[in-house]
């Protein structure tokens, strides 16, 4: 395992610290302006409580309310790893939205626009561009079926510099670059006032002893981990011969997919 970063080398992409960063709700408006190329109104931003106790420690998701002038929900998640479900896990998530925001006898007129975001350092679709938007649209006609949703997915990892604005490609830079050399170099306001509060976070004590908090859970997660997954594999290789299916065993190695459909058929 590579050696842990202290809490000063943190960078944006980090769970931890971009739970923190983008609680604060003038980073979140910023970010999302950012995003969304447009001025936002006064922001509330709920931050998941259970972060230190989540079973998935290599992301975090926040929950954003802008103001009523512009009647938008926000959900804004760090991905690190490519789990190749992102685009049922966004449907997911719009479908929990929209099943809390109604309360009884309220018109679907009052449901409010809703993104669902997410930012990752891998390229989720594989096409070298920073910002992939989509929204429900007619086949026939290409005409947008209006009903409030949009899903965008970012990337670290962009090319398409000239399609979206210097300040995104800033933004996405600095998840993965959260320096002062990077931030002297970029030269952009916008980065220059995160960067501040980052800062500022990464001088508290306090913090820093949650993080290490944060980081001793993460440790023995994965070590429970490894250890369910010896677990696993003996049992799975045991059964294999018992059935006479040793030739399978070298391949439940290599194919992740063969290993987990036998996982389930013999119900480990």
């Amino acid at each position: 395992m590579a050696k842990s970063e202290t809490f000063q080398e943190l960078d944006l992409s980090n769970a931890f610290l971009f739970a923190l960063v983008l609680g604060i709700p003038e980073v979140c408006r910023l970010v999302l302006e950012l995003i969304l190329g447009r001025p936002m109104g006064k922001i509330q931003v709920h931050v998941e409580k259970s972060l230190l106790y989540s079973s998935d420690f290599k992301s975090v998701r926040l929950d954003v309310y802008a103001s009523e002038a512009f009647r938008l929900d926000c959900d804004i998640e760090m991905q690190n790893k490519d789990q190749k479900n992102l685009p049922k896990r966004s449907r997911f998530y719009q479908a929990e939205a929209d099943v809390t925001a109604l309360k009884p006898g309220e018109d679907y007129s009052c449901l409010r626009d809703n993104y669902i975001i997410f930012i990752c350092t891998f390229d989720p679709f594989g096409k070298g561009l920073y910002r992939y938007v989509y929204e429900n649209i007619c086949h026939e006609t290409g005409m947008p079926l209006n009903d409030g949703t949009k899903k965008i997915f970012l990337n670290t990892k962009g090319r398409n510099d000239p399609d979206v604005s210097p300040e995104l490609v800033h933004f996405l830079k600095y998840v993965e670059n959260t320096t002062d050399e990077f931030v002297e170099k970029a030269n952009d306001p916008v980065i220059k006032t995160i960067h501040d509060q980052v800062t500022e976070l990464k001088k508290s004590r306090e913090w820093e002893a949650k993080y290490m908090k944060f980081e001793e859970l993460l440790l023995d997660r994965e070590q429970e981990g490894r250890e369910e997954g010896l677990a696993q594999m003996s049992k799975l290789i045991r059964l294999l011969l018992r059935d006479g299916k040793a030739e399978q065993i070298p391949l439940i190695t290599e194919d992740p997919e063969l290993r987990d459909r036998l996982l389930k058929q013999y119900h480990i």
